[in-house]
């Protein structure tokens, strides 16, 4: 039987430990391999890196129907780009999932 993703606490916790802020300037190249997905600050990145791992088709479709997660769009690069953005980052192959400061939104 497979672990729900909300008890999934080892991956959780390998996931947790995984993530960094990274500089955008070393996330480019991924961004232009198409594989940066961006997370809404609305979102905890672990929960979402979890349950993308888990295929839990439920969340991911709602959230991004939501608007909440989606593939980095041009603005989006162009900006952090711009403003030197340092992301938070957490590899979930074959996609790396962003996520701006949520101090820097206040």
């Amino acid at each position: 039987m497979k672990t729900k993703p909300e008890n999934d606490t080892d991956l959780r916790m390998k996931i947790n430990r995984e993530t960094a802020r990274l500089p955008w300037a070393e996330l480019e190249r991924h961004f232009a391999q198409g594989s940066v997905v961006f997370v809404s600050a609305e979102l905890d990145l672990i929960d979402v890196a979890v349950r993308i791992s888990h295929d839990d088709k439920d969340s991911i479709t709602r959230w991004m129907q939501d608007g909440k997660i989606a593939k980095a769009s041009d603005a989006q690069a162009q900006a952090w780009a711009a403003a030197d953005a340092s992301l938070w980052t957490s590899v979930v192959s074959p996609f790396v999932l962003v996520q701006p400061d949520k101090s820097a939104l206040h």
